[in-house]
């Protein structure tokens, strides 16, 4: 199977029986990415969280009085 990296638009071949192959072709949501855009991402975020400025926005969970 061919696919393109959304980032770098790299194409390239992956095996069609791998988990990924198949999460791509079910689920159109699911987008490929290529290692060395992957790793880059993963170092950039990894230094900017550890300055201590780097957030999560999770949403404000409530809790109910009465439960």
């Amino acid at each position: 199977m061919k696919v393109k990296c959304v980032i770098c638009d790299k194409v390239e071949s992956i095996d069609t029986n791998l988990p990924l192959a198949k999460k791509l072709r079910n689920r159109p949501i699911h987008t490929y990415m290529c290692d060395p855009c992957s790793t880059r991402i993963e170092e950039r975020t990894n230094e900017r969280k550890a300055t201590g400025n780097f957030e999560t926005h999770l949403p404000d969970v409530e809790e109910e009085e009465y439960i």
